[in-house]
């Protein structure tokens, strides 16, 4: 009887020692995942939502750790710019919160958002942290990833843009989150899925908060090991020392109030063949490498312009994490988000309205979606959701 009790103090020591020891393993690896994508800054500016921005100089930012990338500078920006409705003048206006203050990072040096280790620790392991939930698209239907797109294929496609409302939709599970954005695609929706994606979303996961903010994500093997958002793997490079990607967009827009919306474009470099971002009238952001991926190596097969959500059915049913103003499209203008002057690059490097887009709403009574055209706004969808409701369970 003697030897139970003893067996089980040591069980018990050795149960409280391992864990303690499996967490002090584990902050280390956060640790040196910290140390690996906060580069060295020279200043750094507080944004009132509580991140912090570091400015680092721009040779030094986590693109560079790419192994075809190590040693070298950031682009010169392309010469030629898509033609058609589009202004190469270079007009900036503070869109983003940390900005307000008119504090901006040195020429030299690009704003990133500081990773921190809860940050890491809210994701669902170290290996996934940064990147979209692991999934196979099949098109765009796909289990806990609901969508309400507007779609063209059939073609060759060097880039797209649009102008896409901000809003602040609520996100109910930790682990969900509400997009906006424009999807460049190519390849096949099994495993060589190669995707480029712009836009804004809310993410209690990646960023602690329900801020919408502006963002970016590539994967060149359906969302399996590669690619990321943000910077936070070696693969997008920021040429622009205004522009935090992962920061907060302020103004939103509001119900019945003021629209307030951003103007994203991608498209291909004619000469070199990279995938560069501009935002709004003229600012370049940065660029994709063109040997980060294999399809898109070429041209694009599909562009999207839409929201998704992740529905977890965390509770048992349907979640209510809303998409875009959190409205139905039927209810249109200051209510329901949208996208307007939906346009592609052809060929020419020229930018062309989008004609005939398919619509897909792939839960319409959760989320749905309808188009129009006019003089003003060119082609536009409206789209968007509240989640659950009487006849979404």
């Amino acid at each position: 009887m003697g030897l139970l009790p003893h067996i089980f103090n040591v069980y018990s020591s050795w149960f409280c020692v391992f864990k303690p020891m499996e967490e002090l393993k584990k902050l280390r690896r956060v640790r040196a995942h910290l140390k690996k994508i906060n580069k060295p800054s020279v200043k750094t500016i507080q944004s009132p939502d509580g991140d912090l921005i570091d400015c680092v100089p721009s040779h030094l930012q986590p693109a560079f750790d790419h192994p075809k990338l190590k040693g070298q500078i950031p682009l010169e920006p392309p010469l030629e710019r898509p033609k058609g409705r589009n202004s190469s003048d270079e007009t900036f206006e503070t869109i983003q919160l940390w900005a307000e203050s008119n504090e901006f990072c040195p020429d030299g040096t690009i704003p990133i958002r500081r990773t921190t280790k809860n940050d890491i620790l809210r994701a669902n392991s170290l290996k996934r942290f940064g990147r979209k939930i692991r999934r196979v698209r099949r098109d765009t239907m796909s289990g806990g990833h609901e969508h309400a797109v507007g779609f063209v294929n059939g073609d060759r496609y060097y880039g797209a843009k649009a102008n896409m409302n901000v809003w602040s939709p609520r996100v109910t599970e930790p682990y969900e989150f509400s997009l906006s954005q424009l999807w460049v695609i190519s390849g096949s929706f099994g495993h060589d899925l190669n995707t480029i994606e712009a836009g804004w979303q809310v993410s209690p996961e990646l960023y602690g908060d329900g801020y919408p903010r502006f963002f970016t994500y590539w994967t060149t093997d359906a969302y399996q090991e590669t690619g990321c958002y943000n910077l936070l793997c070696s693969g997008f490079v920021q040429t622009n020392n205004r522009i935090a990607i992962g920061a907060a967009i302020s103004p939103r827009s509001s119900y019945n109030g003021r629209q307030f919306d951003i103007s994203v474009t991608i498209w291909k470099d004619p000469k070199h063949g990279h995938w560069w971002l501009q935002l709004g009238s003229g600012v370049l952001i940065g660029y994709w490498p063109s040997f980060l991926f294999s399809h898109l190596q070429k041209h694009a097969s599909m562009i999207q312009f839409g929201g998704e959500i992740v529905n977890s059915r965390s509770r048992g049913h349907h979640t209510y994490t809303q998409m875009g103003s959190g409205h139905f499209a039927s209810e249109g203008y200051g209510k329901a988000a949208y996208f307007r002057n939906l346009q592609v690059v052809d060929w020419g490097n020229t930018l062309i309205p989008l004609s005939n887009p398919h619509l897909l709403a792939d839960h319409p009574n959760c989320y749905s979606i309808k188009s129009g055209k006019n003089n003003v706004w060119g082609n536009y969808i409206y789209y968007g959701g509240p989640g659950r409701n009487a006849g979404c369970q």
